[in-house]
């Protein structure tokens, strides 16, 4: 049975992984629908795991706004603080219309997981779209976000593989009893170092400190969002966020990494350019 399921995982990551890297590769509207898919998802799995807390989320209000925050993102028409204000006092006032359980605990789940998936979804494209200033550096963004994605794989690639070898001190038990010290920093070295030596190979329009900084931040901020993820997972007493995905889980367990690293470099690119 681990046989079939690696095996499963192998050949849905064959496939999935090609088309991941050319959306970013093509950006417009290709990754702004990318974007929108794992935002959607992932707060439609995140209000299933709620569920399971006795919190009812406004779903269909929770996603329409993250539909808006990431599309005005895209292409703005209002202040993106006007956006979020209008949002929470929408979802106050959605809330007197209801009558499931606890109000404090529908709002604050709901408008929380606007904001966490909402507002980071929106920092990938944000980074994708950084670039779009002269039109021939457009493609800057798509190799960065492909440098990401190579960056997050390799952390977690190297922080499985080499604990699951050496691992004997543990990282954070009461979240993930099978994560260890050793391979979390093998996830952190192994990240700072892909991202380096990408710098020479397509990243060229970043300085060596630059790409380090962001390697930096895969191997620590991509881990922490990994282990945030466990936490809300074992708090709602489920494994996995979904069965979308044969052998992988959900879209959140898939993204979980990106969506905290993107508003972190995002935030560093902003103020270096």
């Amino acid at each position: 049975m681990a046989l079939q399921n690696t095996a499963v995982r192998i050949i849905v990551s064959l496939l999935a992984i090609p088309l991941i890297l050319l959306t970013a590769y093509l950006g417009g509207i290709y990754f702004l629908l990318f974007v929108l898919g794992i935002a959607l998802i992932s707060f439609h799995e995140l209000s299933g795991m709620a569920k399971h807390k006795n919190i009812n989320p406004q779903l269909w209000f929770g996603m329409i706004s993250v539909f808006l925050i990431i599309l005005n993102y895209y292409n703005p028409v209002m202040r993106a603080d006007l956006l979020i204000i209008a949002v929470v006092t929408l979802s106050l006032i959605y809330e007197l219309f209801r009558n499931k359980g606890s109000a404090i605990y529908n709002v604050g789940f709901t408008v929380l997981g606007i904001m966490y998936i909402g507002l980071f979804s929106a920092s990938i494209l944000r980074i994708r779209e950084l670039y779009s200033f002269p039109e021939e550096a457009y493609l800057n963004g798509g190799l960065l976000i492909i440098a990401l994605f190579i960056g997050i794989w390799t952390c977690d690639s190297a922080a499985f593989f080499i604990g699951t070898a050496i691992g004997k001190h543990k990282l954070f038990p009461r979240v993930s009893p099978n994560k260890s010290w050793e391979g979390a920093i093998a996830g952190f070295v192994f990240s700072a170092a892909v991202m380096v030596a990408m710098k020479f190979i397509f990243l060229g329009f970043l300085s060596t400190i630059d790409v380090l900084i962001i390697g930096i931040i895969i191997g620590t901020v991509g881990q922490i969002g990994d282990l945030v993820e466990s936490l809300i997972k074992r708090d709602a007493g489920v494994k996995d966020s979904s069965a979308l995905i044969p052998g992988h889980g959900g879209i959140y367990d898939r993204f979980d990494s990106l969506l905290l690293i993107a508003p972190v470099v995002y935030i560093y690119l902003y103020f270096i350019n």
